[in-house]
């Protein structure tokens, strides 16, 4: 009988025993069961914080002047919230005011951040006047708390007021503030007439008068407060997009200045950067009057550098620079030529009044304070022209060491002169001659005319 080409249904069903298998396939299989178990594991652990993770609010904090160190706090500010995908940034903000190019280098990277932005007027009795009530105005959520103001966002140049500007100067700037101030207001579906009442007539707004008017979103007591209000909320972005916050149980995160933008900071103070460089110049004259001394050199020029970086910050009045060298040279020529205190008197009028006009800032915060200017105009100037007085006077003095120091002196006949003896000079004893060979008894006093040969030359007094 012929054997079938494939094997039977039973043949095929017979399962191999463990011993036929191999002692290592059992193995094999309890290995893969426990390594997939540890995969798993692994996978549930990873898993378990992401789905727990609390949302991330990035806090930063805006109590200054508007300027270009406050304005890079804040971008890298949103670069690090934009980094870490954080689902608020909100910014505390309490402000007298600031530049115009810094203010708009803030909104465009408050309309450019991924994240939404809230900016919260805090704590009570804090305000966001000039440049802050336009940051206000230009975040996705604006938050006043009970207590605090904003507006009187008129637009000031050169220190002027809109009464001393030229009016068609002021037509222009107040136009083109205005439009800056609509391109992004209306956007927000905020009150665009109002917020442009504050540029043009300088309105000011307490927190329930912003809230009636719909220039802000929201007054609320705390931070805390706010959050708990916003949860669940929709922002519309600039962009088209609508992002719905999710802040239940949320992670408050400060971000607070580096030790760079703190250091920056204190260098644009006009009044610290004045003092600064009046410092400064006071020691690099205190080294050229004593050379060789090192340290008021090197310190005075590290202060003058310091200073000028400073100001490099700020707006500088360039009338005033030269204001500044002018005093400086009427100084000098007072020490030239003899004007009875005349050029000194100008020149330090013209310092103090270079140094109160140095900074072209429009808000008094950012300009130097009239104290400062007079103070260190009256020390630089009093101090420095002291110093060239004695160094002038120096230079006039006879030389007090050695024999030439004798000349012109008063000396006494110790000897008779007859015509050659002793006298005294100065505790010292000498011997002198007269020079027309007459005669002087012991104790006659005479003049020291010349020296020859270490013997004094003297003359009946």
């Amino acid at each position: 009988m012929t054997r079938p080409i494939f094997p039977s249904v039973a043949e095929r069903s017979v399962p191999l025993s463990p011993s036929a298998a191999g002692p290592n396939s059992s193995q094999k299989v309890r290995r893969n069961l426990k390594a997939s178990a540890l995969t798993l594991f692994l996978l549930l652990l990873l898993a378990l914080p992401l789905s727990a993770q609390s949302p991330l609010v990035l806090r930063l904090t805006l109590h200054d002047t508007i300027q270009p160190i406050t304005a890079s706090y804040l971008q890298r500010g949103l670069d690090e919230a934009a980094r870490r995908h954080a689902d608020l940034v909100l910014i505390g903000l309490g402000t007298p005011g600031g530049l115009l190019d810094s203010t708009r280098t803030i909104v465009q990277a408050i309309e450019a951040s991924p994240v939404p932005v809230a900016i919260y007027i805090s704590p009570s009795g804090s305000r966001a006047g000039s440049a802050g009530f336009f940051l206000l105005e230009a975040a996705d959520i604006a938050a006043m708390a009970p207590g605090t103001e904003a507006g009187a966002a008129h637009p000031v140049v050169d220190g002027k007021s809109s009464a001393q500007m030229d009016p068609i100067l002021k037509q222009k700037i107040e136009n083109d503030a205005a439009a800056f101030l609509r391109s992004y207001t209306s956007r927000r579906n905020r009150n665009a007439t109002a917020a442009e009442d504050a540029v043009r007539n300088s309105k000011s707004y307490s927190d329930t008068e912003a809230l009636q008017l719909h220039l802000i979103d929201q007054v609320a007591p705390t931070e805390t407060a706010l959050l708990q209000s916003l949860d669940g909320t929709q922002v519309h972005r600039l962009n088209g997009t609508v992002t719905t916050l999710h802040l239940t149980n949320a992670q408050i995160e400060t971000l607070p200045p580096s030790t760079r933008e703190k250091l920056l900071t204190r260098l644009a103070n006009p009044d610290f950067a004045v003092l600064l460089l009046v410092l400064g110049a006071l020691l690099i004259y205190l080294e050229f009057n004593v050379p060789g001394t090192i340290v008021p050199g090197s310190l005075g020029t590290l202060c003058v550098l310091l200073a000028l970086f400073g100001l490099n910050l700020l707006p500088i009045h360039h009338t005033a620079v030269f204001l500044l060298l002018a005093s400086v040279l009427l100084l000098i020529l007072e020490l030239k030529f003899s004007s009875h205190g005349v050029l000194a008197a100008a020149g330090i009028a013209a310092l103090i009044f270079g140094l109160a006009t140095l900074v072209d800032a429009p808000i008094p915060e950012l300009r130097v304070h009239r104290s400062i200017a007079i103070a260190a105009g009256l020390g630089f100037g009093g101090i420095s022209f002291g110093l060239a007085l004695l160094a002038l006077r120096a230079k006039r003095n006879k030389v007090l060491l050695g024999p030439q120091a004798m000349i012109g002196k008063r000396a006494i006949a110790v000897t008779p002169l007859a015509p050659t003896g002793q006298v005294e000079v100065r505790g010292e004893l000498w011997q002198a001659r007269l020079r027309d060979n007459v005669h002087l008894p012991q104790g006659a006093a005479v003049l020291v005319e010349s020296i020859e040969d270490l013997t004094l030359i003297v003359k009946p007094e």
